[in-house]
């Protein structure tokens, strides 16, 4: 691509063939043949069909469709059905989240769907952007988005607002003469116009030398496509969890087919075996209820201002050992404030609120002076606040907010002759007539408004300090400065630019983007939760330091990295880029691939990355992540880019989703927690009724059963458990870690052990002892079963404390499923039709009163257990 910010405009005319007249109609549309439409690449949508059948790659839901099929080819025609219901509704639901979810309009079509004004045949006329082609001469002013890669030929107070491609929070003051170096960065070719970006204020001509894919805009929508989607770690999990299960349940099932051949038990007999086996192994409910937890975790998050747009990404906040967040809108307001007035003599005021709010106070010894100062700005100003959105520049905003804190008026008062800030000049100026007198205020950068003084105000006072050094100061501190003259002239009947002169410095006015009131104590649970913040902006050094201070998330300059020495490390191995990118907390002045490299080194370092954004910069970070955070008020491209949508864009709402994203994962834990320790001694005791040559316990469907519906109902009011009370306090848990770490498998061990004995003993005594008949034995042992399932729930719903210190008034849901299924037991022992489908029996009240004695002895036994656990823990 030809550098165009070094060429001459005749050059660039020559070039691009084309000149102060535009483009012919007929050139226009042979041009737009050659170069194509100016649009960006649509991102294709997944079809619902193909959400529903994604939904079939869960391997817990391929062992299903083996049982399905196995059940089928023996005949078991209710079992295949009852299973065939299981998988279609845990895919309908799943299917119906993720659609509902990505069901947002093409995010980059958007940003270039805006009218241009451009000369055609040596007239000006209206055309889409799409219709923007190579050489067009476009008008622009400002409020217009700018929809392709211009060259700026003529400018007048023309600045633009490009944060949402650099990231930096101040309005870029635009020129037309060339720029005499080489690979100048994005936010430094001040004479181009770029697409995506705003004009802020003024006006402007410009050709267009890029369109589509090779704007500015495109090389980022172009790096997304060669973007990877990230796994979230609780697909990672759940997929090594599943092949740990299907082994598990083969093996076993080639060990049970193997001993019933060996006592030549039928072949028709050891398949039904073996699919009753395969049944009360497998954790049927399991991914309908995952689904439910992370659907319930997505509602609460949303409540919270969060909105997933991925389902597992509820669980991923959780994870998150980083959060790499853009400063500007994110960890600022994104409107500059007044915080100080500096004087002369020293006299500092402060100036206290935030962003454009007229709330707040200045605060000073002699107030008159701070008064006369924000009349100055106030005269001096192009921005208009009266309406319900702030309107020009955002330096001017805070001029007029400043001088409504002051309670400063200016009726009464003429504006005689203004002349506005040109980019060229550094300074805006305005003559203005009060009570009878002519005066001139300018105000700009320090070094051309005392170009201007012929005094200093309060000069001769004892306590002078040079202004040179005040600004200094201020601008090491981060602030934004302005500088303020004014002086009485000599009244005349018209001004200009050799007017301004002789004036009175009067002192200057120190600007910063403010960050948010809760940006700290956000950062601070972060901090309490083993999450590691760091800060990427496009700001300078000095002002991102100077945030990053306040946000205490850093204290010297050597923890900030510069766009330039981020590019000289990566010019040495990965290994040494990672070493560097391991030591810095704050990233200025960075480019969007660079924020890319910068996400890569953390991922290869073992981090799991968060990264929040708001503008198209952020897009190709924020699909590389493991998880990106968008800003609501962001662009469309990064909002589609995002795996979720912060709302407010508050960064307390992204601590928000990092408990629910923990409680969510905390609720699957506990969901596996029961389902596989039920599991496991349904298995456990399977195999040992097999072993001691007694019949087959339980038929399928009587597993099916308990599986599916006792276990079903309970394991989804599992998922509306709430927060424990340490959850922010632990450490990220390692995405790569296994579910089954060595608490969950003490406690799976524990619990399916005790099952077994209890559940073995009582089949044991009924067969052998009370001589029962084996389909009312299957019927008694069918009921421990639900009993013992429902007690057990209480043990699941925390891993570490008594189940008799979690109040069940944290989630009544639990009451509610023992209620029900309790109910439907009592149905399916009562009501003909159930009982033979299901091969119950009707159990007298007092054998129920035993039964449940018996399966209370889960509670009593783990209680004990927790306890001697948690005293050896301590030790």
């Amino acid at each position: 691509m030809a550098n165009y910010y070094e060429k001459d405009i005749k050059d660039i005319e020559a070039e691009l063939k084309t000149s102060n007249s535009g483009l012919s109609s007929t050139e226009a549309s042979a041009r737009r043949r050659k170069y194509g439409p100016n649009t960006l690449p649509k991102k294709k949508k997944d079809s619902i069909i193909k959400i529903f059948f994604h939904e079939f790659a869960d391997p817990i839901v391929l062992l299903l469709v083996v049982a399905i099929i196995v059940s089928l080819i023996v005949g078991e025609i209710i079992d295949a059905i009852a299973i065939l219901l299981i998988v279609l509704v845990d895919a309908i639901i799943g299917t119906y989240q993720e659609n509902k979810a990505n069901n947002t309009a093409d995010a980059l079509s958007k940003l270039v769907k805006d009218e241009a004004r451009v000369i055609r045949d040596g007239k000006e006329c209206s055309i889409s952007v799409e219709q923007l082609t190579i050489g067009d001469l476009v008008l622009l002013e400002s409020g217009d988005k700018i929809g392709a890669d211009m060259r700026i030929v003529e400018a007048h107070n023309f600045t633009v607002d490009e944060s949402i491609l650099t990231g930096e929070s101040v309005q870029v003051s635009k020129i037309t003469n060339p720029i005499a170096k080489k690979n100048v960065s994005i936010s430094d070719q001040t004479n181009m116009a770029f697409s995506g970006t705003t004009v802020v204020t003024g006006r402007a001509k410009a050709y267009v030398t890029e369109i589509g894919l090779d704007t500015e805009l495109g090389k980022i929508a172009d790096s997304l496509a060669t973007t990877e989607d990230e796994k979230s770690p609780l697909t990672i999990r759940v997929e090594k969890f599943s092949k740990q299960i299907s082994i598990m349940v083969l093996m076993v099932a080639i060990a049970i087919a193997i001993l019933l051949i060996a006592k030549h038990t039928p072949g028709h007999e050891i398949l039904l075996t073996v699919i009753a086996f395969a049944v009360s192994a497998m954790p049927e409910g399991l991914p309908l209820a995952l689904t439910m937890a992370l659907t319930i975790a997505a509602n609460k998050m949303s409540k919270k201002n969060v909105i997933v747009r991925k389902l597992n990404a509820a669980e991923s906040l959780g994870s998150c050992t980083v959060i790499a967040s853009d400063k500007t809108g994110t960890l600022t307001v994104n409107q500059q404030t007044a915080k100080c007035i500096l004087l002369p003599n020293g006299e500092e005021y402060q100036i206290s609120g935030t962003g454009y709010e007229r709330k707040g106070k200045v605060t000073g010894n002699v107030m008159r002076y701070a008064e006369e100062i924000g009349l100055y700005g106030a005269l001096n100003n192009e921005a208009d606040i009266s309406g319900k959105t702030p309107i020009g520049d955002s330096i001017d905003i805070a001029f007029l907010v400043m001088a409504e804190k002051l309670g400063v008026k200016t009726h009464g008062i003429k504006i005689l002759e203004q002349i506005p800030y040109e980019s060229e000049n550094k300074y805006s100026a305005v003559f203005y007539e009060k009570d009878g007198k002519t005066y001139c205020t300018a105000k700009g950068s320090l070094e051309v408004i005392q170009k201007f003084c012929s005094k200093i105000n309060f000069a001769n006072g004892k306590n002078t300090i040079k202004l040179e050094q005040q600004n200094e100061s201020l601008a090491k501190d981060g602030y934004r400065v302005i500088a303020i003259a004014n002086s009485e002239v000599q009244k005349k009947e018209n001004y200009g630019t050799n007017d301004v002169k002789g004036l009175t410095f009067m002192g200057l006015v120190g600007f910063i983007d403010p960050i948010r009131k809760e940006a700290v104590a956000s950062i601070n649970e972060c901090r309490e939760a083993g999450i590691k913040v760091l800060m990427v902006t496009g700001d300078h050094p000095l002002t991102a330091f100077s945030i990053a201070r306040d946000l205490k998330l850093a204290d010297n300059l050597s923890q900030v990295a510069t766009g330039d020495e981020v590019a000289d490390a990566l010019r040495g191995t990965k290994r040494s880029f990672d070493d560097y990118i391991s030591g810095k907390t704050v990233f200025a002045r960075v480019a969007p691939l660079q924020k890319l490299k910068i996400i890569e080194s953390l991922k290869r370092q073992g981090e799991f990355v968060a990264v929040t954004g708001d503008g198209v910069n952020d897009a190709p970070a924020l699909k590389a992540a493991n998880i990106g955070i968008a800003m609501g008020s962001g662009t469309d491209i990064a909002r589609e880019t995002a795996d979720m949508i912060i709302i407010d864009d508050n960064f307390k709402s992204i601590v928000a989703g990092v408990k629910e994203g923990r409680v969510a994962f905390a609720n699957i834990r506990k969901i596996i927690y029961f389902l596989i320790s039920c599991g496991l001694a349904e298995a456990a005791f399977f195999c040992l009724a097999i072993a001691c040559d007694m019949p087959m316990p339980l038929v399928a469907v009587q597993l099916l059963w308990l599986n599916v519906v006792t276990d079903g109902i309970q394991d989804l009011a599992l998922s509306f458990e709430t927060a424990e009370p340490s959850i922010l306090k632990e450490k990220p848990r390692d995405p790569k870690q296994s579910i089954f770490d060595k608490r969950l498998v003490r406690e799976i061990a524990v619990s399916g052990v005790i099952i077994t004995a209890v559940v073995f003993a009582f089949y044991w005594f009924l067969i052998n002892r009370l001589n029962m008949e084996i389909t009312s034995a299957r019927g008694y042992v069918m009921c421990l079963m639900v009993f013992i399932q429902n007690i057990h729930v209480f043990n699941c719903r925390s891993e570490s404390r008594s189940a008799f210190t979690v109040p069940l008034k944290s989630n009544w849901f639990i009451a509610a499923g023992i209620f029900c299924t309790l109910l439907l037991q009592i149905l399916v022992m009562k009501v003909p039709i159930f009982s033979t489908f299901l091969q119950a029996v009707s159990i007298p009240a007092w054998a129920i009163y035993w039964i449940f004695i018996i399966a209370s002895s889960i509670l009593v036994l783990m209680e004990l257990y927790k306890n001697i656990i948690s005293r050896f823990d301590k030790k």
